[in-house]
Protein backbone atom coordinates (compact mmCIF):
# COMPACT_ATOMS: atom_id res chain seq x y z
CA UNK A 1 0.00 0.00 0.00
CA UNK A 2 2.86 2.36 0.64
CA UNK A 3 4.21 2.04 -2.90
CA UNK A 4 0.89 2.51 -4.67
CA UNK A 5 1.02 6.31 -4.56
CA UNK A 6 4.22 6.35 -6.61
CA UNK A 7 2.36 4.72 -9.46
CA UNK A 8 -1.06 6.35 -9.15
CA UNK A 9 -0.48 9.74 -7.55
CA UNK A 10 -1.59 12.54 -9.89
CA UNK A 11 1.21 14.56 -11.46
CA UNK A 12 0.05 17.67 -9.58
CA UNK A 13 0.83 16.00 -6.23
CA UNK A 14 4.29 14.94 -7.36
CA UNK A 15 5.01 18.44 -8.69
CA UNK A 16 3.89 19.96 -5.39
CA UNK A 17 6.44 17.79 -3.60
CA UNK A 18 9.08 18.72 -6.18
CA UNK A 19 8.50 22.42 -5.55
CA UNK A 20 8.93 21.65 -1.85
CA UNK A 21 12.42 20.43 -2.60
CA UNK A 22 11.45 16.78 -2.10
CA UNK A 23 12.26 14.20 -4.76
CA UNK A 24 9.64 11.48 -4.40
CA UNK A 25 11.85 9.06 -6.25
CA UNK A 26 14.41 9.56 -3.51
CA UNK A 27 12.01 7.87 -1.10
CA UNK A 28 11.36 4.70 -3.06
CA UNK A 29 13.54 4.39 -6.14
CA UNK A 30 16.74 3.11 -4.54
CA UNK A 31 16.89 0.00 -2.39
CA UNK A 32 19.93 1.51 -0.63
CA UNK A 33 17.86 4.50 0.44
CA UNK A 34 15.97 2.45 3.02
CA UNK A 35 19.01 2.05 5.26
CA UNK A 36 20.24 5.61 4.61
CA UNK A 37 16.84 7.05 5.43
CA UNK A 38 16.61 4.91 8.56
CA UNK A 39 19.94 6.07 9.96
CA UNK A 40 20.03 9.68 8.77
CA UNK A 41 17.96 11.87 11.06
CA UNK A 42 19.10 15.09 9.25
CA UNK A 43 17.90 13.64 5.94
CA UNK A 44 14.44 12.83 7.36
CA UNK A 45 14.27 16.27 8.97
CA UNK A 46 15.20 17.98 5.71
CA UNK A 47 12.44 16.18 3.81
CA UNK A 48 9.81 17.01 6.41
CA UNK A 49 11.01 20.60 6.86
CA UNK A 50 11.04 21.30 3.12
CA UNK A 51 7.53 19.94 2.74
CA UNK A 52 6.15 21.92 5.68
CA UNK A 53 7.90 25.12 4.56
CA UNK A 54 6.08 25.01 1.24
CA UNK A 55 2.77 23.99 2.78
CA UNK A 56 2.72 20.87 0.60
CA UNK A 57 -0.45 18.84 1.18
CA UNK A 58 1.15 15.43 1.46
CA UNK A 59 -0.66 12.25 0.59
CA UNK A 60 -1.15 10.19 3.83
CA UNK A 61 1.17 7.49 2.54
CA UNK A 62 3.82 10.10 1.73
CA UNK A 63 3.50 11.59 5.20
CA UNK A 64 3.92 8.14 6.72
CA UNK A 65 7.09 7.60 4.73
CA UNK A 66 8.49 10.96 5.82
CA UNK A 67 7.81 10.33 9.49
CA UNK A 68 8.62 6.62 9.75
CA UNK A 69 12.01 5.48 8.36
CA UNK A 70 11.18 1.82 8.97
CA UNK A 71 8.07 2.16 6.82
CA UNK A 72 10.17 3.82 4.13
CA UNK A 73 12.62 0.94 4.22
CA UNK A 74 9.81 -1.61 3.94
CA UNK A 75 8.30 0.35 1.06
CA UNK A 76 11.64 0.36 -0.76
CA UNK A 77 11.92 -3.40 -0.40
CA UNK A 78 8.34 -3.87 -1.60
CA UNK A 79 8.92 -1.58 -4.58
CA UNK A 80 12.08 -3.45 -5.57
CA UNK A 81 10.37 -6.83 -5.23
CA UNK A 82 7.35 -5.63 -7.19
CA UNK A 83 9.49 -4.30 -10.00
CA UNK A 84 11.51 -7.52 -10.18
CA UNK A 85 8.33 -9.60 -10.34
CA UNK A 86 6.84 -7.32 -12.97
CA UNK A 87 9.99 -7.47 -15.06
CA UNK A 88 10.14 -11.25 -14.88
CA UNK A 89 6.46 -11.61 -15.81
CA UNK A 90 6.59 -9.26 -18.74
CA UNK A 91 10.09 -10.11 -19.94
CA UNK A 92 11.09 -6.48 -19.70
CA UNK A 93 14.35 -6.78 -17.78
CA UNK A 94 17.04 -5.58 -20.17
CA UNK A 95 20.28 -7.51 -20.21
CA UNK A 96 23.39 -5.31 -20.41
CA UNK A 97 25.37 -5.55 -23.61
CA UNK A 98 29.10 -6.01 -23.36
CA UNK A 99 31.03 -2.97 -24.52
CA UNK A 100 27.87 -1.49 -26.03
CA UNK A 101 27.60 -4.10 -28.76
CA UNK A 102 24.57 -6.10 -29.76
CA UNK A 103 23.99 -9.48 -31.31
CA UNK A 104 26.73 -10.65 -33.62
CA UNK A 105 29.19 -8.13 -32.24
CA UNK A 106 27.81 -5.33 -34.38
CA UNK A 107 27.99 -1.89 -32.88
CA UNK A 108 24.66 -0.45 -31.80
CA UNK A 109 23.39 2.86 -33.09
CA UNK A 110 24.56 6.02 -31.31
CA UNK A 111 22.90 6.52 -27.95
CA UNK A 112 21.07 3.23 -28.17
CA UNK A 113 21.17 0.01 -26.17
CA UNK A 114 19.04 -3.06 -26.59
CA UNK A 115 15.90 -3.77 -24.59
CA UNK A 116 12.41 -2.32 -24.24
CA UNK A 117 11.71 1.39 -24.81
CA UNK A 118 13.07 3.35 -21.85
CA UNK A 119 11.52 6.14 -19.83
CA UNK A 120 13.01 9.61 -19.28
CA UNK A 121 14.91 10.07 -16.02
CA UNK A 122 16.69 13.13 -14.65
CA UNK A 123 19.23 13.11 -11.82
CA UNK A 124 20.77 16.38 -10.76
CA UNK A 125 20.91 19.36 -8.48
CA UNK A 126 20.36 23.08 -8.79
CA UNK A 127 20.44 26.32 -6.84
CA UNK A 128 17.20 25.08 -5.23
CA UNK A 129 18.74 21.94 -3.74
CA UNK A 130 22.50 22.48 -3.37
CA UNK A 131 25.03 25.14 -2.46
CA UNK A 132 27.60 26.38 -4.93
CA UNK A 133 30.28 24.40 -3.05
CA UNK A 134 28.52 21.16 -4.00
CA UNK A 135 27.50 22.27 -7.49
CA UNK A 136 31.03 23.07 -8.51
CA UNK A 137 32.26 19.56 -7.64
CA UNK A 138 29.79 18.04 -10.10
CA UNK A 139 30.13 20.75 -12.75
CA UNK A 140 31.21 19.67 -16.25
CA UNK A 141 32.40 22.18 -18.84
CA UNK A 142 30.39 22.22 -22.08
CA UNK A 143 33.19 20.85 -24.33
CA UNK A 144 33.28 17.77 -22.05
CA UNK A 145 29.51 17.04 -22.03
CA UNK A 146 29.63 14.35 -24.69
CA UNK A 147 32.68 12.70 -23.19
CA UNK A 148 30.87 12.50 -19.84
CA UNK A 149 27.74 11.11 -21.53
CA UNK A 150 29.81 8.42 -23.23
CA UNK A 151 31.37 7.48 -19.89
CA UNK A 152 27.90 7.18 -18.37
CA UNK A 153 26.79 4.77 -21.11
CA UNK A 154 30.02 2.77 -20.74
CA UNK A 155 29.87 2.51 -16.93
CA UNK A 156 26.09 2.31 -16.45
CA UNK A 157 24.69 -0.73 -18.32
CA UNK A 158 21.13 0.16 -17.31
CA UNK A 159 21.25 3.56 -19.07
CA UNK A 160 20.19 3.56 -22.72
CA UNK A 161 20.64 7.27 -23.56
CA UNK A 162 22.35 10.17 -21.79
CA UNK A 163 22.89 13.93 -22.04
CA UNK A 164 24.58 16.40 -19.70
CA UNK A 165 23.29 19.88 -18.87
CA UNK A 166 25.74 21.74 -16.63
CA UNK A 167 25.46 25.49 -15.96
CA UNK A 168 26.41 27.87 -13.18
CA UNK A 169 23.15 27.14 -11.36
CA UNK A 170 22.43 23.51 -12.15
CA UNK A 171 23.91 20.14 -13.00
CA UNK A 172 21.56 17.62 -14.58
CA UNK A 173 21.93 14.23 -16.24
CA UNK A 174 19.03 13.57 -18.60
CA UNK A 175 18.78 9.85 -19.16
CA UNK A 176 16.60 7.17 -20.67
CA UNK A 177 16.35 3.80 -18.93
CA UNK A 178 13.94 0.87 -18.85
CA UNK A 179 14.92 -0.08 -15.27
CA UNK A 180 14.79 3.16 -13.32
CA UNK A 181 16.05 1.69 -10.03
CA UNK A 182 19.09 0.11 -11.65
CA UNK A 183 19.84 3.32 -13.57
CA UNK A 184 19.80 5.41 -10.39
CA UNK A 185 22.11 2.96 -8.63
CA UNK A 186 24.55 2.94 -11.55
CA UNK A 187 24.55 6.72 -12.00
CA UNK A 188 25.08 7.37 -8.29
CA UNK A 189 28.24 5.31 -8.44
CA UNK A 190 29.34 7.28 -11.49
CA UNK A 191 28.69 10.60 -9.71
CA UNK A 192 30.62 9.50 -6.64
CA UNK A 193 33.60 8.67 -8.81
CA UNK A 194 33.24 11.87 -10.86
CA UNK A 195 32.82 14.33 -7.98
CA UNK A 196 34.61 12.71 -5.06
CA UNK A 197 31.50 13.33 -2.95
CA UNK A 198 30.28 10.53 -0.68
CA UNK A 199 26.88 8.89 -1.02
CA UNK A 200 25.33 10.74 1.95
CA UNK A 201 26.28 14.13 0.50
CA UNK A 202 24.86 13.22 -2.89
CA UNK A 203 21.63 11.98 -1.30
CA UNK A 204 21.24 15.23 0.61
CA UNK A 205 21.59 17.38 -2.51
CA UNK A 206 20.38 15.44 -5.56
CA UNK A 207 16.87 15.29 -6.94
CA UNK A 208 15.65 12.38 -9.08
CA UNK A 209 12.58 12.43 -11.29
CA UNK A 210 11.28 9.86 -13.73
CA UNK A 211 8.71 9.52 -16.48
CA UNK A 212 6.23 12.37 -16.81
CA UNK A 213 7.84 14.29 -13.93
CA UNK A 214 11.24 14.23 -15.66
CA UNK A 215 9.67 15.58 -18.86
CA UNK A 216 7.80 18.29 -16.97
CA UNK A 217 10.98 19.33 -15.18
CA UNK A 218 12.96 19.77 -18.41
CA UNK A 219 10.13 21.76 -19.99
CA UNK A 220 10.07 24.13 -16.99
CA UNK A 221 13.86 24.45 -17.08
CA UNK A 222 13.86 25.34 -20.78
CA UNK A 223 11.07 27.88 -20.25
CA UNK A 224 13.10 29.57 -17.51
CA UNK A 225 10.55 28.73 -14.78
CA UNK A 226 13.08 26.81 -12.69
CA UNK A 227 15.82 29.43 -13.01
CA UNK A 228 17.18 31.58 -10.23
CA UNK A 229 15.97 34.45 -12.39
CA UNK A 230 12.52 33.42 -13.67
CA UNK A 231 12.20 33.85 -17.42
CA UNK A 232 15.91 34.45 -18.08
CA UNK A 233 16.90 33.61 -21.62
CA UNK A 234 20.35 32.10 -21.17
CA UNK A 235 19.03 28.73 -19.98
CA UNK A 236 17.19 28.24 -23.28
CA UNK A 237 20.44 28.60 -25.20
CA UNK A 238 22.05 26.16 -22.76
CA UNK A 239 19.29 23.57 -23.29
CA UNK A 240 19.70 24.08 -27.03
CA UNK A 241 23.44 23.49 -26.64
CA UNK A 242 22.63 20.31 -24.73
CA UNK A 243 20.39 19.17 -27.61
CA UNK A 244 23.05 20.01 -30.21
CA UNK A 245 25.78 18.17 -28.29
CA UNK A 246 23.66 15.12 -27.45
CA UNK A 247 22.53 14.63 -31.05
CA UNK A 248 25.96 15.20 -32.58
CA UNK A 249 27.97 12.31 -34.03
CA UNK A 250 29.73 11.72 -30.70
CA UNK A 251 26.59 12.37 -28.62
CA UNK A 252 24.71 9.77 -26.58
CA UNK A 253 21.08 10.70 -27.25
CA UNK A 254 18.82 8.21 -29.01
CA UNK A 255 15.26 8.44 -30.24
CA UNK A 256 13.60 9.35 -26.91
CA UNK A 257 16.13 11.85 -25.60
CA UNK A 258 16.57 13.54 -28.97
CA UNK A 259 12.82 14.05 -29.21
CA UNK A 260 12.55 15.24 -25.59
CA UNK A 261 15.33 17.82 -25.91
CA UNK A 262 13.93 19.06 -29.22
CA UNK A 263 10.47 19.46 -27.67
CA UNK A 264 12.02 21.29 -24.69
CA UNK A 265 13.80 23.80 -26.93
CA UNK A 266 10.64 24.41 -28.97
CA UNK A 267 8.59 24.79 -25.78
CA UNK A 268 11.07 27.30 -24.36
CA UNK A 269 10.84 29.40 -27.51
CA UNK A 270 7.06 29.21 -27.53
CA UNK A 271 6.74 30.31 -23.90
CA UNK A 272 8.91 33.35 -24.52
CA UNK A 273 7.05 34.34 -27.67
CA UNK A 274 3.49 33.75 -26.43
CA UNK A 275 3.77 35.01 -22.83
CA UNK A 276 5.38 37.98 -21.12
CA UNK A 277 7.64 35.77 -19.01
CA UNK A 278 10.80 37.22 -20.54
CA UNK A 279 9.75 40.86 -20.36
CA UNK A 280 11.78 42.59 -17.74
CA UNK A 281 13.58 39.35 -16.96
CA UNK A 282 17.17 39.56 -15.81
CA UNK A 283 20.09 37.23 -16.28
CA UNK A 284 22.68 36.21 -13.72
CA UNK A 285 24.91 38.94 -15.15
CA UNK A 286 22.28 41.65 -14.79
CA UNK A 287 21.47 40.43 -11.27
CA UNK A 288 25.16 40.81 -10.42
CA UNK A 289 25.15 44.36 -11.80
CA UNK A 290 22.04 45.14 -9.78
CA UNK A 291 23.56 43.68 -6.61
CA UNK A 292 26.64 45.85 -7.13
CA UNK A 293 24.40 48.89 -7.53
CA UNK A 294 22.40 47.99 -4.40
CA UNK A 295 25.39 47.42 -2.12
CA UNK A 296 27.88 49.97 -3.46
CA UNK A 297 27.05 52.77 -1.04
CA UNK A 298 26.95 50.42 1.95
CA UNK A 299 30.29 48.74 1.16
CA UNK A 300 32.28 51.34 -0.78
CA UNK A 301 30.92 54.37 1.04
CA UNK A 302 29.66 55.96 -2.15
CA UNK A 303 27.00 55.11 -4.75
CA UNK A 304 27.68 53.24 -7.97
CA UNK A 305 28.56 55.87 -10.58
CA UNK A 306 30.53 56.35 -13.79
CA UNK A 307 33.58 57.03 -11.61
CA UNK A 308 33.49 53.62 -9.91
CA UNK A 309 36.61 51.63 -10.82
CA UNK A 310 35.33 48.38 -12.34
CA UNK A 311 37.34 45.34 -13.47
CA UNK A 312 35.85 42.36 -15.30
CA UNK A 313 37.86 39.15 -15.37
CA UNK A 314 36.98 36.90 -18.31
CA UNK A 315 35.70 37.68 -21.82
CA UNK A 316 32.98 35.09 -22.33
CA UNK A 317 29.20 35.34 -22.74
CA UNK A 318 28.59 36.19 -19.08
CA UNK A 319 31.11 39.04 -19.26
CA UNK A 320 29.49 40.38 -22.43
CA UNK A 321 26.09 40.47 -20.73
CA UNK A 322 27.67 42.00 -17.65
CA UNK A 323 29.22 44.82 -19.70
CA UNK A 324 25.82 45.47 -21.27
CA UNK A 325 24.11 45.88 -17.91
CA UNK A 326 26.94 47.87 -16.33
CA UNK A 327 26.86 50.23 -19.29
CA UNK A 328 23.11 50.70 -18.77
CA UNK A 329 23.88 51.76 -15.21
CA UNK A 330 26.20 54.49 -16.42
CA UNK A 331 29.77 53.20 -16.35
CA UNK A 332 31.98 54.78 -18.99
CA UNK A 333 35.23 52.88 -18.38
CA UNK A 334 36.29 49.41 -17.26
CA UNK A 335 39.28 47.09 -17.22
CA UNK A 336 38.82 43.78 -19.02
CA UNK A 337 41.23 40.97 -18.12
CA UNK A 338 41.49 37.76 -20.13
CA UNK A 339 44.07 35.11 -20.96
CA UNK A 340 43.92 35.93 -24.67
CA UNK A 341 43.91 39.51 -25.92
CA UNK A 342 42.11 38.72 -29.19
CA UNK A 343 38.86 37.72 -27.54
CA UNK A 344 39.04 40.62 -25.08
CA UNK A 345 39.60 43.10 -27.91
CA UNK A 346 36.66 41.70 -29.87
CA UNK A 347 34.42 42.08 -26.81
CA UNK A 348 35.60 45.63 -26.13
CA UNK A 349 34.86 46.63 -29.73
CA UNK A 350 31.17 45.87 -29.15
CA UNK A 351 30.93 48.73 -26.62
CA UNK A 352 32.15 51.91 -28.31
CA UNK A 353 30.54 54.07 -25.60
CA UNK A 354 32.59 52.41 -22.86
CA UNK A 355 36.32 52.93 -22.58
CA UNK A 356 37.45 49.31 -22.12
CA UNK A 357 41.10 48.69 -21.27
CA UNK A 358 42.04 45.18 -22.41
CA UNK A 359 44.78 43.48 -20.38
CA UNK A 360 46.12 39.99 -19.74
CA UNK A 361 45.68 38.04 -16.52
CA UNK A 362 49.09 39.31 -15.42
CA UNK A 363 47.27 42.50 -14.36
CA UNK A 364 44.95 40.67 -11.93
CA UNK A 365 46.87 41.55 -8.77
CA UNK A 366 47.11 45.20 -9.79
CA UNK A 367 43.37 45.24 -10.45
CA UNK A 368 42.66 43.77 -7.01
CA UNK A 369 44.66 46.57 -5.42
CA UNK A 370 43.23 49.48 -7.41
CA UNK A 371 39.63 48.56 -8.30
CA UNK A 372 36.44 49.31 -6.37
CA UNK A 373 34.63 46.31 -7.90
CA UNK A 374 35.98 43.15 -9.49
CA UNK A 375 33.62 40.81 -11.37
CA UNK A 376 34.97 37.32 -12.13
CA UNK A 377 33.51 35.10 -14.85
CA UNK A 378 36.08 32.69 -16.26
CA UNK A 379 36.15 29.03 -17.20
CA UNK A 380 38.87 28.28 -14.64
CA UNK A 381 38.23 25.15 -12.60
CA UNK A 382 40.02 26.55 -9.55
CA UNK A 383 39.99 29.75 -7.49
CA UNK A 384 42.01 32.53 -9.11
CA UNK A 385 41.45 34.91 -6.16
CA UNK A 386 42.37 33.59 -2.70
CA UNK A 387 42.42 34.87 0.86
CA UNK A 388 46.21 34.53 1.12
CA UNK A 389 46.64 36.43 -2.15
CA UNK A 390 44.47 39.35 -0.96
CA UNK A 391 46.27 39.52 2.38
CA UNK A 392 49.65 39.56 0.66
CA UNK A 393 48.48 42.35 -1.67
CA UNK A 394 46.87 44.21 1.26
CA UNK A 395 43.77 44.55 -0.88
CA UNK A 396 41.02 46.50 0.86
CA UNK A 397 43.46 48.29 3.15
CA UNK A 398 43.48 51.70 1.46
CA UNK A 399 39.92 51.46 0.11
CA UNK A 400 37.12 48.87 0.28
CA UNK A 401 36.97 46.18 -2.40
CA UNK A 402 33.82 44.43 -3.61
CA UNK A 403 34.27 41.14 -5.48
CA UNK A 404 31.35 39.54 -7.34
CA UNK A 405 32.02 36.00 -8.57
CA UNK A 406 29.44 34.71 -11.06
CA UNK A 407 31.43 31.63 -12.07
CA UNK A 408 30.77 27.96 -11.37
CA UNK A 409 33.16 26.45 -10.41
CA UNK A 410 33.93 29.46 -8.22
CA UNK A 411 36.81 31.76 -9.10
CA UNK A 412 36.95 33.35 -5.64
CA UNK A 413 37.53 31.63 -2.30
CA UNK A 414 34.72 31.98 0.21
CA UNK A 415 37.33 32.85 2.84
CA UNK A 416 38.09 36.12 1.03
CA UNK A 417 35.34 37.63 3.18
CA UNK A 418 37.65 37.19 6.17
CA UNK A 419 40.01 39.84 4.77
CA UNK A 420 39.41 43.29 6.25
CA UNK A 421 37.99 45.72 3.70
CA UNK A 422 36.99 42.96 1.26
CA UNK A 423 33.41 41.82 0.60
CA UNK A 424 32.94 38.87 -1.74
CA UNK A 425 29.71 37.56 -3.27
CA UNK A 426 28.98 34.43 -5.32
CA UNK A 427 26.02 33.28 -7.42
CA UNK A 428 24.06 32.10 -4.38
CA UNK A 429 24.02 35.66 -3.04
CA UNK A 430 22.03 36.82 -6.08
CA UNK A 431 18.85 35.22 -4.72
CA UNK A 432 18.09 38.30 -2.66
CA UNK A 433 18.24 40.44 -5.79
CA UNK A 434 15.92 38.39 -7.93
CA UNK A 435 13.36 37.65 -5.19
CA UNK A 436 11.82 41.10 -5.77
CA UNK A 437 10.81 40.09 -9.31
CA UNK A 438 9.03 36.88 -8.38
CA UNK A 439 5.64 38.23 -7.23
CA UNK A 440 5.11 40.34 -10.33
CA UNK A 441 5.80 37.36 -12.57
CA UNK A 442 3.35 34.85 -11.09
CA UNK A 443 0.68 35.49 -13.72
CA UNK A 444 3.20 34.94 -16.51
CA UNK A 445 4.36 31.73 -14.84
CA UNK A 446 0.79 30.38 -14.79
CA UNK A 447 0.36 31.23 -18.47
CA UNK A 448 3.65 29.56 -19.29
CA UNK A 449 2.77 26.40 -17.36
CA UNK A 450 -0.55 26.20 -19.20
CA UNK A 451 1.33 26.15 -22.52
CA UNK A 452 3.81 23.61 -21.18
CA UNK A 453 0.97 21.28 -20.19
CA UNK A 454 0.10 20.96 -23.88
CA UNK A 455 3.73 20.24 -24.79
CA UNK A 456 3.89 17.65 -22.01
CA UNK A 457 0.74 15.89 -23.22
CA UNK A 458 2.09 15.83 -26.78
CA UNK A 459 5.40 14.24 -25.81
CA UNK A 460 3.83 11.66 -23.50
CA UNK A 461 1.37 10.72 -26.25
CA UNK A 462 4.26 10.26 -28.71
CA UNK A 463 6.22 8.16 -26.24
CA UNK A 464 3.31 5.80 -25.64
CA UNK A 465 3.25 5.04 -29.37
CA UNK A 466 6.79 3.61 -29.12
CA UNK A 467 5.25 0.48 -27.64
CA UNK A 468 3.60 -0.14 -31.03
CA UNK A 469 6.76 0.15 -33.13
CA UNK A 470 7.52 -3.61 -32.91
CA UNK A 471 3.88 -4.37 -33.82
CA UNK A 472 4.07 -2.12 -36.87
CA UNK A 473 7.29 -3.84 -37.93
CA UNK A 474 5.65 -7.26 -37.65
CA UNK A 475 2.64 -6.08 -39.64
CA UNK A 476 4.87 -4.90 -42.46
CA UNK A 477 6.95 -8.08 -42.33
CA UNK A 478 3.95 -10.39 -42.42
CA UNK A 479 2.37 -8.47 -45.27
CA UNK A 480 5.58 -8.62 -47.29
CA UNK A 481 5.89 -12.37 -46.66
CA UNK A 482 2.33 -12.95 -47.92
CA UNK A 483 2.88 -10.73 -50.94
CA UNK A 484 6.09 -12.52 -51.94
CA UNK A 485 4.51 -15.95 -51.41
CA UNK A 486 1.47 -15.15 -53.57
CA UNK A 487 3.65 -13.81 -56.36
CA UNK A 488 5.75 -16.96 -56.19
CA UNK A 489 2.61 -19.08 -56.71
CA UNK A 490 1.86 -17.39 -60.01
CA UNK A 491 5.44 -16.95 -61.15
CA UNK A 492 5.03 -19.48 -63.97
CA UNK A 493 2.00 -17.64 -65.31
CA UNK A 494 4.06 -14.44 -65.31
CA UNK A 495 7.07 -15.98 -67.02
CA UNK A 496 6.16 -14.51 -70.39
CA UNK A 497 6.31 -10.94 -69.01
CA UNK A 498 9.24 -8.72 -69.80
CA UNK A 499 11.56 -7.52 -66.98
CA UNK A 500 9.96 -4.08 -67.13
CA UNK A 501 6.48 -5.60 -66.83
CA UNK A 502 7.58 -7.81 -63.91
CA UNK A 503 8.96 -4.71 -62.19
CA UNK A 504 5.59 -3.00 -62.66
CA UNK A 505 3.81 -5.99 -61.04
CA UNK A 506 6.28 -5.82 -58.12
CA UNK A 507 5.66 -2.11 -57.62
CA UNK A 508 1.90 -2.53 -57.90
CA UNK A 509 1.66 -5.31 -55.30
CA UNK A 510 3.90 -3.41 -52.87
CA UNK A 511 1.78 -0.32 -53.33
CA UNK A 512 -1.40 -2.28 -52.55
CA UNK A 513 0.17 -3.65 -49.35
CA UNK A 514 1.40 -0.19 -48.25
CA UNK A 515 -2.02 1.37 -48.80
CA UNK A 516 -3.80 -1.42 -46.93
CA UNK A 517 -1.42 -1.03 -43.99
CA UNK A 518 -1.49 2.76 -43.93
CA UNK A 519 -4.67 3.10 -41.87
CA UNK A 520 -3.76 0.42 -39.28
CA UNK A 521 -0.28 1.88 -38.78
CA UNK A 522 -1.64 5.44 -38.48
CA UNK A 523 -4.22 4.20 -35.98
CA UNK A 524 -1.57 2.48 -33.86
CA UNK A 525 0.59 5.60 -33.79
CA UNK A 526 -2.29 7.63 -32.38
CA UNK A 527 -2.82 7.76 -28.63
CA UNK A 528 -6.47 6.73 -28.25
CA UNK A 529 -6.49 7.45 -24.51
CA UNK A 530 -9.79 5.64 -23.91
CA UNK A 531 -11.42 2.22 -23.91
CA UNK A 532 -13.00 1.38 -27.29
CA UNK A 533 -15.39 -1.33 -28.40
CA UNK A 534 -14.26 -3.99 -30.87
CA UNK A 535 -16.31 -2.34 -33.62
CA UNK A 536 -14.72 1.05 -32.94
CA UNK A 537 -11.26 -0.49 -33.00
CA UNK A 538 -11.89 -2.20 -36.36
CA UNK A 539 -13.36 1.00 -37.81
CA UNK A 540 -10.34 2.94 -36.61
CA UNK A 541 -7.82 0.37 -37.86
CA UNK A 542 -9.20 0.34 -41.39
CA UNK A 543 -10.56 3.90 -41.52
CA UNK A 544 -14.12 2.68 -42.18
Amino acid sequence: PHTAWTLRAPPALRRTMLRAGVSLLALLALPSFGSAYTTSTPLRSRVARAARAQGAAMHPDVAALVEDPQMAKAAVAAAAAGQAASGAAEGKVAQPNAAGKGKGGKKKKKGGKGGPPGQPLVIGLSHNTATVEVREKLSIQQPEWNEASARILASCPSVQEAAVLSTCNRFELHLVAADRNAAIRDVLLFLQDHSGLDEDTLWANLFMLGGEDAVWHLLRVSAGLDSLVVGEGQILSQVKACFTSATAEDGSAGKVLSRLLNVAVAAGKRVRSETSISKGAVSISSAAAELADMRAEEILGEPFTADTDVTIVGAGTMSRLLLTHLASKGITRARLLNRGMERATELAAQYPDVEVSCETMDSLEDALQKSDMVFTSTGATHCIVTKDQLQELEAGKDKPLMILDISVPRNVELECNDVDGVTAYNVDDLKAVVARNQASRRRSVLEAESLLQGELAGFMSWQRTLDYVPVIGKLQGNAETIRAAELAKVSKKLSNLSPKELEAVERCTKSIINKLLHSPMTYLRKDQGEQLTTREIVEGLFDL
